[in-house]
Protein backbone atom coordinates (compact mmCIF):
# COMPACT_ATOMS: atom_id res chain seq x y z
CA UNK A 1 0.00 0.00 0.00
CA UNK A 2 2.85 2.65 1.24
CA UNK A 3 4.67 1.81 -2.29
CA UNK A 4 1.51 2.44 -3.77
CA UNK A 5 1.11 6.00 -2.66
CA UNK A 6 4.69 6.61 -2.97
CA UNK A 7 3.95 6.04 -6.82
CA UNK A 8 1.24 8.11 -7.11
CA UNK A 9 3.25 10.88 -5.41
CA UNK A 10 6.06 10.43 -8.01
CA UNK A 11 4.30 10.24 -10.82
CA UNK A 12 2.26 13.23 -9.92
CA UNK A 13 5.69 15.59 -9.58
CA UNK A 14 6.65 14.45 -12.84
CA UNK A 15 5.37 18.12 -14.63
CA UNK A 16 6.78 19.75 -11.73
CA UNK A 17 9.92 18.21 -12.42
CA UNK A 18 9.69 18.84 -16.38
CA UNK A 19 8.96 22.57 -15.74
CA UNK A 20 11.82 22.70 -13.36
CA UNK A 21 14.44 21.19 -15.80
CA UNK A 22 13.59 23.50 -18.77
CA UNK A 23 13.12 26.52 -16.28
CA UNK A 24 17.00 27.88 -17.26
CA UNK A 25 15.95 27.34 -21.21
CA UNK A 26 13.20 29.29 -20.44
CA UNK A 27 15.00 31.85 -18.17
CA UNK A 28 17.71 32.41 -20.97
CA UNK A 29 15.03 32.81 -23.64
CA UNK A 30 13.41 35.22 -21.94
CA UNK A 31 16.21 37.26 -21.05
CA UNK A 32 17.52 37.10 -24.90
CA UNK A 33 14.00 37.94 -26.23
CA UNK A 34 13.61 41.32 -28.11
CA UNK A 35 17.06 42.11 -27.23
CA UNK A 36 19.02 44.42 -27.89
CA UNK A 37 15.39 46.50 -27.18
CA UNK A 38 17.26 49.91 -26.39
CA UNK A 39 19.86 51.92 -27.99
CA UNK A 40 23.74 50.43 -27.43
CA UNK A 41 26.52 52.43 -25.50
CA UNK A 42 29.74 51.15 -27.16
CA UNK A 43 33.16 52.69 -25.28
CA UNK A 44 36.45 53.24 -27.11
CA UNK A 45 39.45 53.71 -24.92
CA UNK A 46 40.71 55.86 -28.16
CA UNK A 47 40.32 58.46 -30.19
CA UNK A 48 38.22 59.34 -33.03
CA UNK A 49 40.20 58.44 -36.33
CA UNK A 50 42.04 55.19 -34.46
CA UNK A 51 42.19 52.00 -35.60
CA UNK A 52 40.31 50.58 -32.72
CA UNK A 53 37.46 53.79 -32.92
CA UNK A 54 37.46 52.39 -37.07
CA UNK A 55 36.57 49.09 -36.06
CA UNK A 56 33.92 49.90 -33.34
CA UNK A 57 32.60 51.90 -35.84
CA UNK A 58 32.09 49.28 -37.95
CA UNK A 59 30.77 46.77 -35.81
CA UNK A 60 28.64 49.31 -34.40
CA UNK A 61 26.98 49.94 -38.30
CA UNK A 62 26.81 45.92 -38.52
CA UNK A 63 25.05 45.63 -35.03
CA UNK A 64 22.52 48.44 -36.27
CA UNK A 65 21.87 46.64 -39.60
CA UNK A 66 21.25 43.37 -38.01
CA UNK A 67 19.14 44.87 -35.01
CA UNK A 68 17.59 47.92 -36.42
CA UNK A 69 18.64 49.53 -32.79
CA UNK A 70 21.34 52.44 -32.64
CA UNK A 71 24.57 51.43 -31.54
CA UNK A 72 26.42 55.25 -30.02
CA UNK A 73 30.13 55.35 -30.50
CA UNK A 74 31.67 56.92 -27.10
CA UNK A 75 35.64 57.70 -27.42
CA UNK A 76 36.91 57.95 -24.00
CA UNK A 77 40.89 58.47 -24.97
CA UNK A 78 43.82 58.90 -21.96
CA UNK A 79 45.30 56.92 -19.41
CA UNK A 80 46.33 54.06 -21.15
CA UNK A 81 43.46 52.50 -21.61
CA UNK A 82 42.83 52.92 -17.51
CA UNK A 83 39.39 55.72 -18.05
CA UNK A 84 37.19 53.75 -20.64
CA UNK A 85 38.00 50.03 -19.39
CA UNK A 86 37.23 51.21 -15.56
CA UNK A 87 33.96 52.76 -16.61
CA UNK A 88 32.97 49.81 -18.70
CA UNK A 89 34.20 47.86 -15.97
CA UNK A 90 31.91 49.56 -13.11
CA UNK A 91 28.80 49.60 -15.41
CA UNK A 92 25.49 47.36 -15.25
CA UNK A 93 26.00 44.13 -16.55
CA UNK A 94 22.99 44.27 -18.92
CA UNK A 95 23.85 44.26 -22.51
CA UNK A 96 24.10 47.81 -23.45
CA UNK A 97 27.58 48.82 -22.07
CA UNK A 98 30.32 47.17 -24.21
CA UNK A 99 34.18 47.80 -24.49
CA UNK A 100 35.68 47.83 -27.77
CA UNK A 101 39.72 47.77 -27.12
CA UNK A 102 42.82 46.01 -27.42
CA UNK A 103 45.72 44.34 -26.27
CA UNK A 104 46.60 47.75 -24.11
CA UNK A 105 44.08 47.22 -21.75
CA UNK A 106 43.77 43.99 -22.17
CA UNK A 107 46.91 42.43 -22.26
CA UNK A 108 49.84 44.66 -21.87
CA UNK A 109 48.61 46.67 -19.12
CA UNK A 110 49.12 43.94 -16.59
CA UNK A 111 52.53 43.96 -17.17
CA UNK A 112 53.09 48.05 -17.73
CA UNK A 113 51.68 48.86 -14.55
CA UNK A 114 52.01 47.91 -11.77
CA UNK A 115 48.32 48.37 -10.10
CA UNK A 116 45.45 48.80 -12.28
CA UNK A 117 42.07 50.41 -11.80
CA UNK A 118 40.31 47.84 -12.96
CA UNK A 119 40.83 43.68 -13.45
CA UNK A 120 41.13 42.72 -16.86
CA UNK A 121 40.11 39.29 -16.21
CA UNK A 122 37.44 39.53 -13.20
CA UNK A 123 35.68 42.45 -14.65
CA UNK A 124 34.89 41.60 -17.76
CA UNK A 125 32.64 39.39 -19.47
CA UNK A 126 34.48 37.96 -22.97
CA UNK A 127 32.37 38.53 -26.13
CA UNK A 128 34.24 38.40 -29.47
CA UNK A 129 37.36 39.06 -31.25
CA UNK A 130 37.21 41.78 -33.77
CA UNK A 131 40.02 41.96 -36.25
CA UNK A 132 43.95 42.26 -35.70
CA UNK A 133 46.60 43.96 -37.35
CA UNK A 134 50.39 44.99 -37.63
CA UNK A 135 52.36 48.28 -37.41
CA UNK A 136 53.95 50.64 -39.40
CA UNK A 137 57.40 52.58 -38.62
CA UNK A 138 56.88 55.78 -40.21
CA UNK A 139 58.59 59.32 -40.35
CA UNK A 140 58.27 62.63 -41.85
CA UNK A 141 58.22 63.06 -45.57
CA UNK A 142 61.47 65.02 -45.47
CA UNK A 143 63.01 62.87 -43.26
CA UNK A 144 66.83 61.55 -44.17
CA UNK A 145 65.66 58.55 -42.48
CA UNK A 146 64.88 55.46 -45.54
CA UNK A 147 65.77 52.28 -43.61
CA UNK A 148 65.64 50.89 -40.23
CA UNK A 149 69.94 51.06 -40.43
CA UNK A 150 69.53 54.93 -41.06
CA UNK A 151 66.87 55.39 -38.19
CA UNK A 152 69.75 53.81 -35.85
CA UNK A 153 72.37 55.39 -36.82
CA UNK A 154 70.30 58.43 -36.66
CA UNK A 155 69.18 57.22 -32.94
CA UNK A 156 73.34 56.59 -32.24
CA UNK A 157 74.20 59.98 -34.27
CA UNK A 158 71.85 62.22 -31.73
CA UNK A 159 73.41 60.21 -28.57
CA UNK A 160 69.75 59.35 -27.29
CA UNK A 161 67.97 63.17 -27.98
CA UNK A 162 65.79 61.57 -30.58
CA UNK A 163 62.10 61.05 -29.71
CA UNK A 164 59.23 58.77 -30.39
CA UNK A 165 55.72 59.07 -30.12
CA UNK A 166 53.13 56.26 -29.05
CA UNK A 167 49.07 56.16 -28.72
CA UNK A 168 49.03 53.01 -26.93
CA UNK A 169 50.42 50.57 -25.44
CA UNK A 170 51.42 48.33 -28.75
CA UNK A 171 52.47 51.31 -30.37
CA UNK A 172 54.93 52.27 -27.72
CA UNK A 173 56.20 48.50 -27.08
CA UNK A 174 56.74 47.98 -30.32
CA UNK A 175 59.49 51.14 -30.83
CA UNK A 176 60.85 49.99 -27.35
CA UNK A 177 61.43 46.14 -28.75
CA UNK A 178 63.14 48.17 -31.89
CA UNK A 179 65.12 50.21 -29.43
CA UNK A 180 66.40 46.98 -27.75
CA UNK A 181 66.67 44.91 -30.87
CA UNK A 182 68.73 47.84 -33.05
CA UNK A 183 70.58 49.72 -29.73
CA UNK A 184 69.55 52.67 -31.05
CA UNK A 185 68.79 55.17 -27.88
CA UNK A 186 65.77 57.19 -28.10
CA UNK A 187 63.15 58.89 -26.16
CA UNK A 188 59.37 58.15 -25.69
CA UNK A 189 56.91 60.99 -25.95
CA UNK A 190 53.78 59.36 -24.78
CA UNK A 191 50.21 60.63 -26.25
CA UNK A 192 46.70 60.44 -25.58
CA UNK A 193 46.27 58.30 -28.93
CA UNK A 194 47.69 58.04 -32.43
CA UNK A 195 45.89 60.87 -35.14
CA UNK A 196 47.54 63.20 -32.10
CA UNK A 197 50.94 61.68 -32.65
CA UNK A 198 50.84 61.34 -36.12
CA UNK A 199 50.11 65.07 -36.13
CA UNK A 200 53.03 66.07 -33.82
CA UNK A 201 55.25 64.15 -35.94
CA UNK A 202 54.24 65.44 -39.41
CA UNK A 203 55.10 68.83 -37.71
CA UNK A 204 58.45 67.29 -36.84
CA UNK A 205 57.65 67.61 -33.37
CA UNK A 206 58.56 64.06 -32.53
CA UNK A 207 61.49 62.12 -35.27
CA UNK A 208 59.34 58.35 -35.88
CA UNK A 209 57.02 56.71 -34.75
CA UNK A 210 55.81 53.07 -35.24
CA UNK A 211 51.80 53.18 -35.33
CA UNK A 212 48.47 51.32 -36.19
CA UNK A 213 48.37 50.72 -40.00
CA UNK A 214 44.82 52.87 -40.56
CA UNK A 215 45.26 56.04 -39.60
CA UNK A 216 48.86 56.55 -40.89
CA UNK A 217 47.77 54.92 -44.43
CA UNK A 218 46.13 58.05 -45.91
CA UNK A 219 49.28 60.24 -44.61
CA UNK A 220 51.47 58.16 -46.27
CA UNK A 221 49.50 58.09 -49.42
CA UNK A 222 49.30 61.97 -49.34
CA UNK A 223 53.01 61.73 -49.06
CA UNK A 224 53.15 63.45 -46.06
CA UNK A 225 54.83 60.39 -44.12
CA UNK A 226 57.13 57.64 -45.33
CA UNK A 227 56.70 54.10 -44.34
CA UNK A 228 60.02 52.78 -43.53
CA UNK A 229 59.07 49.15 -42.29
CA UNK A 230 56.42 47.39 -41.18
CA UNK A 231 56.02 44.59 -37.93
CA UNK A 232 54.21 42.09 -39.13
CA UNK A 233 56.21 38.50 -40.27
CA UNK A 234 55.67 39.25 -43.83
CA UNK A 235 55.82 42.08 -45.90
CA UNK A 236 51.86 43.80 -45.77
CA UNK A 237 49.21 43.45 -48.41
CA UNK A 238 49.15 46.97 -48.46
CA UNK A 239 53.01 47.78 -48.44
CA UNK A 240 54.07 45.09 -50.79
CA UNK A 241 57.02 47.43 -51.61
CA UNK A 242 57.73 48.19 -47.58
CA UNK A 243 60.18 45.73 -45.66
CA UNK A 244 59.42 43.93 -42.46
CA UNK A 245 61.29 44.78 -39.44
CA UNK A 246 62.79 41.63 -39.57
CA UNK A 247 63.88 42.04 -43.54
CA UNK A 248 65.34 45.12 -42.46
CA UNK A 249 68.17 43.94 -40.21
CA UNK A 250 66.14 42.58 -37.38
CA UNK A 251 65.57 38.83 -36.85
CA UNK A 252 62.76 37.76 -35.12
CA UNK A 253 61.06 40.89 -34.85
CA UNK A 254 57.48 40.89 -35.47
CA UNK A 255 54.43 42.33 -33.71
CA UNK A 256 50.67 42.54 -33.78
CA UNK A 257 47.46 44.09 -32.21
CA UNK A 258 44.26 43.21 -31.97
CA UNK A 259 40.85 44.08 -30.97
CA UNK A 260 38.31 42.92 -29.02
CA UNK A 261 34.78 42.90 -27.37
CA UNK A 262 34.22 42.51 -23.64
CA UNK A 263 30.86 43.53 -21.84
CA UNK A 264 31.17 44.06 -17.50
CA UNK A 265 31.12 40.67 -15.95
CA UNK A 266 28.33 39.86 -14.22
CA UNK A 267 26.29 40.18 -18.29
CA UNK A 268 23.47 37.32 -18.51
CA UNK A 269 25.53 34.74 -20.65
CA UNK A 270 22.21 34.59 -23.24
CA UNK A 271 22.72 38.26 -23.99
CA UNK A 272 26.53 37.78 -23.96
CA UNK A 273 26.25 34.89 -26.39
CA UNK A 274 23.47 36.94 -28.56
CA UNK A 275 26.25 40.21 -28.90
CA UNK A 276 29.34 37.38 -29.79
CA UNK A 277 27.13 35.98 -32.65
CA UNK A 278 26.52 39.58 -33.76
CA UNK A 279 29.82 40.33 -34.18
CA UNK A 280 30.37 37.05 -35.31
CA UNK A 281 28.26 37.22 -38.24
CA UNK A 282 29.57 41.04 -38.80
CA UNK A 283 33.51 39.68 -39.49
CA UNK A 284 32.63 36.91 -40.91
CA UNK A 285 30.95 39.22 -44.03
CA UNK A 286 32.74 39.65 -47.50
CA UNK A 287 31.89 43.63 -46.61
CA UNK A 288 34.49 42.95 -43.38
CA UNK A 289 36.76 41.54 -45.53
CA UNK A 290 37.13 44.10 -48.21
CA UNK A 291 36.60 47.20 -45.34
CA UNK A 292 39.40 46.24 -43.09
CA UNK A 293 41.80 44.77 -46.09
CA UNK A 294 41.37 48.55 -47.12
CA UNK A 295 42.54 49.80 -43.74
CA UNK A 296 45.34 47.57 -43.16
CA UNK A 297 43.45 44.83 -40.55
CA UNK A 298 42.06 41.30 -40.47
CA UNK A 299 38.52 40.67 -39.66
CA UNK A 300 38.46 37.62 -37.21
CA UNK A 301 35.61 36.86 -34.69
CA UNK A 302 35.44 34.31 -31.62
CA UNK A 303 33.42 32.78 -29.13
CA UNK A 304 33.42 34.27 -25.21
CA UNK A 305 35.38 31.18 -24.40
CA UNK A 306 37.95 31.15 -27.08
CA UNK A 307 38.15 34.70 -26.11
CA UNK A 308 38.57 34.48 -22.56
CA UNK A 309 41.29 31.70 -23.55
CA UNK A 310 43.13 34.49 -26.10
CA UNK A 311 43.17 37.11 -23.36
CA UNK A 312 45.36 34.51 -21.03
CA UNK A 313 47.96 33.16 -23.98
CA UNK A 314 48.14 37.25 -25.28
CA UNK A 315 48.52 38.27 -21.73
CA UNK A 316 51.52 35.88 -21.12
CA UNK A 317 52.79 36.84 -24.28
CA UNK A 318 52.88 40.45 -23.76
CA UNK A 319 54.95 40.23 -20.54
CA UNK A 320 57.48 38.41 -22.35
CA UNK A 321 57.32 41.23 -24.62
CA UNK A 322 57.36 43.45 -22.52
CA UNK A 323 60.47 42.02 -20.46
CA UNK A 324 61.87 41.78 -23.47
CA UNK A 325 61.60 44.94 -24.56
CA UNK A 326 63.34 46.00 -20.85
CA UNK A 327 60.15 48.20 -19.74
CA UNK A 328 59.99 48.72 -15.78
CA UNK A 329 56.20 48.78 -15.15
CA UNK A 330 55.46 51.94 -13.40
Amino acid sequence: MEQQINRRRFLGLLPALAVSATAPEMASAAVTKGYPDKPIRVVVPFPAGSGTDESARYVAQSITMQTSQSVVVENRPGANGFIAAKAVATAQGDGYTMLITTNTTHAANASLFKKLPYDPIKDFAPVSLIAKSGLVLVVPSDSPVRTVADLTALARQRQGKLTFGSGSSSTRIASELYKIMSGAPALHVPYKGVPQALTDLMGHQIDFMISDISPARPLIQAGKLRAIAVTTAQRHPLFKDVPTMDESGLPGYELTAWVAAFFPAGTPTPVVDQMSSFIQQAMGSSAAAEHFGKTGGQPLSSTPEELAAFVRSETAKWAKTIKAAGIEPE
